[in-house]
């Protein structure tokens, strides 16, 4: 009897170490987050805006009609042809939450009057109360706990609805960029010496855009980012970013040293 219970005992420990060997580590999950967030990808299939999120199963089906009961009620989140960006990536237990296009708000939030700035510019974080956006969400539907997946794994549960392979002229120009810019940009990361545009293939648009001149000199400050959680100031003299600064909480600290751009 005690040799049966001690197998027990044995086969109870290894049931749970192959169960946890199959759960998502904190670098998948990190991974998954930087490979989706901000990523671009064209329509394939009507996308509709809707409250809740609309389930797409990870076996690449979902109800097409009540996807389109959700777009007679609300209206397109997005087109076939349209291009959209993943803003937001939540990992659950059995599933991966992407807003679309900075999703789908109708309540206002305390933080919908805060104004950030720098210098002696400041402007709003948030567009206000009741601003609506031509966003929706989608919820990747696994039906089980979430085990270890990449986000171009991702990608292509996404297939039948976003595609994310074909080569844009983005992508193409992003090919001809020198080394230390190209990293940062597959960073999602903004750096001095970055133009304007190799800072949108890093952090996407803005949420918002300020402007100061001091001594004759405008700058223009790119704001990423919204309370409660990191926001970043990018700051531009004419095309070249001069300046990156994040801040959390009401702290401050620089966060880009210089990079090395040739002329």
């Amino acid at each position: 009897m005690k040799r049966v219970a001690s197998l027990m005992a044995i086969a109870s420990m290894a049931s749970g170490l192959f169960a946890g060997a199959g759960k998502l580590t904190f670098d998948d999950e990190v991974e998954l987050v930087r490979g989706l967030n901000a990523e671009f990808a064209k329509v394939k299939a009507y996308i509709p805006r809707s409250k809740k999120p609309l389930d797409y199963n990870a076996n690449g089906t979902w109800d097409k009609k009540e996807w389109l009961d959700a777009g007679n009620k609300l209206g397109p989140a997005a087109r076939v042809g349209d291009t959209v960006q993943i803003t937001k990536v939540t990992l659950e237990n059995d599933r991966i939450l992407l807003e679309i296009n900075g999703g789908i708000k109708s309540g206002g939030h305390w933080y919908d009057h805060v104004q950030v700035g720098m210098g002696t510019t400041t402007s709003p974080i948030s567009n206000g109360p009741g601003t609506g956006t031509l966003g929706t969400n989608i919820a990747i539907l696994f039906h089980k706990p979430l085990e270890p997946i990449k986000s171009d794994e991702v990608k292509k549960l996404l297939a039948p609805i976003l595609d994310f392979e074909k080569r844009s002229v983005t992508q193409v120009y992003s090919d001809t960029l020198p080394p230390e810019i190209k990293k940062a940009i597959a960073a999602k990361r903004a750096e001095v010496g970055m133009d304007r545009e190799q800072v949108v293939l890093a952090l996407g648009k803005p949420l918002r855009k300020t402007r100061e001149t001091v001594d004759d000199v405008e700058t223009e400050d790119w704001i990423y980012g919204q309370p409660p959680g990191k926001i970043t100031f990018v700051t531009f003299n004419g095309n070249k970013c001069v300046k990156v600064r994040e801040s959390y909480a009401g702290l401050g600290a620089e966060a880009a040293a210089p990079l090395d751009v040739p002329r």
